[in-house]
């Protein structure tokens, strides 16, 4: 049982504080946990610890009535499965009234992405004026950093947070891989290819040429993590998008998806792009078969000696 279970803190409290001390739940996925159970917590007859699967179910049908999208319905009630699995499990309820449940249907969305032609726009557009020695030294320092962003998740679709979080270390480092530690504190080796290599050591340059303030980081930032925030870097890329005449919008998930989406047109195996995106489950990285799908209809209409006559 938990140290905050143990002390008699409330049930949800403590299912959060397991998520934080053993599963290495970041702060934003503890504080989302939070708000979907004190809904749960506050609306469900019988509280946490007398609900049964009737009052559940009253639960899921009062979040359809406040017209609650069915992704935030599935999971607000994944989020109660989790904490009626762990009370069972740690002895604070004799049952688990969640096992029988049926959540609502929501269908997967297919992830957004850029084709190779607005990538490599969107690059140009960043890279403009690094090696202008007539602009003031700041801009081609902030092209320079939003280059190496660019470049580095692109070849390597790190999640956001991996990619801003990266070491000063990575700068210096003469081997193709990184080393990145992701969700759970769970690392994992990612190559990283020439370009990425190289606008990460020309921003290096260009960085150390200001006498910036050493950090641990690579994209140090007054902030209180004290590297480029998850936000910062969002508002920079969409600005760049636009600048590049980019519709919709382009988020450092986009460039994730491209990373992963473009391997596997051009015929990477499922389970590699798997371990370079951090995927625990196979499941969450199979949202891209409708790209394999469209690979092996290709394959079929270029290569089939049949197909022309089809």
């Amino acid at each position: 049982m938990s140290a905050r279970a143990r002390r008699g803190a409330g049930p949800v409290d403590a299912f959060l504080d397991m998520l934080e001390a053993e599963r290495g739940a970041a702060r934003n996925t503890v504080e989302a946990y939070r708000r979907d159970l004190a809904d749960y917590a506050e609306n469900v007859d019988g509280g946490v610890l007398g609900a049964d699967a009737d009052a559940i179910r009253a639960w899921i049908a009062g979040l359809a009535s406040r017209e609650l999208k069915a992704s935030s319905a599935a999971r607000r009630l994944s989020a109660v499965r989790q904490l009626h699995k762990f009370l069972y499990g740690e002895g604070l309820r004799a049952d688990d009234p969640t096992v029988a449940l049926a959540g609502p249907k929501r269908s997967r969305p297919l992830p957004k992405t850029l084709g190779i032609d607005d990538v490599d726009r969107l690059l140009a557009v960043a890279a403009e004026g690094i090696d202008d020695a007539a602009r003031p030294a700041g801009e081609r320092l902030r092209a320079a950093r939003m280059t190496a962003l660019l470049e580095t998740l692109y070849a390597t679709g790190l999640r956001v947070s991996e990619l801003v979080a990266l070491p000063a270390s990575t700068a210096r480092l003469r081997e193709r891989l990184i080393v990145v530690r992701g969700k759970g504190g769970k690392e994992r080796l990612v190559p990283l290819n020439d370009r990425a290599r190289a606008a990460i050591a020309r921003y290096g340059e260009l960085r150390d040429a200001q006498r910036q303030s050493r950090s641990p980081f690579l994209f140090p930032a007054d902030s209180e993590s004290g590297h480029l925030t998850r936000q910062a870097f969002a508002r920079d890329l969409k600005a760049c998008a636009a600048a590049a005449g980019l519709r919709g919008d382009v988020s450092p998930h986009v460039l994730r998806h491209a990373f992963a989406s473009h391997l596997l047109h051009n015929g990477a195996d499922l389970r590699v792009v798997q371990q370079l995106l951090g995927h625990a489950d196979i499941s969450t990285t199979q949202i891209y078969t409708h790209v394999l799908d469209e690979r092996l209809k290709s394959l079929v209409r270029d290569l089939h000696p049949l197909a022309d006559g089809g």
